[in-house]
């Protein structure tokens, strides 16, 4: 069954309709998955970032609209790291190689991690590919955005505006 899990998530990624796939405002804490770099060099968590926005980013090699978005993410870090703006692209892919042929193509320059059993991505709830994650500072979930259009690039930018605003808790 372990060998069929994958198999089975992109089956059910390749059958949501297109037309659910948008810019949704939620508010729930953020699960801690504890992630591998590539190479397997560090482990990252989702916590250790606590007081940071975070945009995490959910891709596989073998997904068109993934390429589109990666300049899109590059440019959010270049631009919004400085203000407090963490962000995360989490493979998604079974075989490592595959994620290092792609990242070979399309360098990156925030964090990957890698997830090739996709637990993180079952406790996010993954239902699109790209799926990405909103996180504020005090590690709650504030907006899902699932699959990626040019067309909700200026709304992403507003909300990550918003949120990189607003203080933690505890400041």
């Amino acid at each position: 069954m372990n060998k069929l899990r994958p198999a089975l998530f992109c089956l059910l990624l390749a059958t949501i309709p297109l037309q659910t796939l948008a810019i949704s405002e939620i508010k729930r804490e953020a699960p801690n998955c504890t992630l591998n770099t590539l190479g397997a060099a560090e482990q990252i968590t989702i916590q250790q970032w606590q007081g940071k926005v975070i945009y995490v980013d959910f891709w596989a090699s073998w997904c068109p609209p993934c390429v589109k978005s990666f300049p899109f993410l590059n440019n959010l870090y270049q631009h919004f790291s400085d203000e407090g703006l963490q962000v995360l692209g989490v493979n998604l892919d079974e075989k490592l190689s595959d994620a290092e042929d792609f990242l070979a193509k399309f360098p990156t320059h925030f964090d990957i991690v890698i997830d090739p059993d996709q637990e993180c991505a079952q406790l996010f709830d993954v239902q699109a590919m790209p799926s990405s994650f909103l996180v504020d500072r005090n590690g709650m979930i504030r907006y899902v955005h699932k699959g990626f259009r040019s067309g909700d690039v200026e709304k992403l930018r507003a909300q990550i505006q918003k949120l990189l605003k607003e203080e933690a808790a505890n400041s």
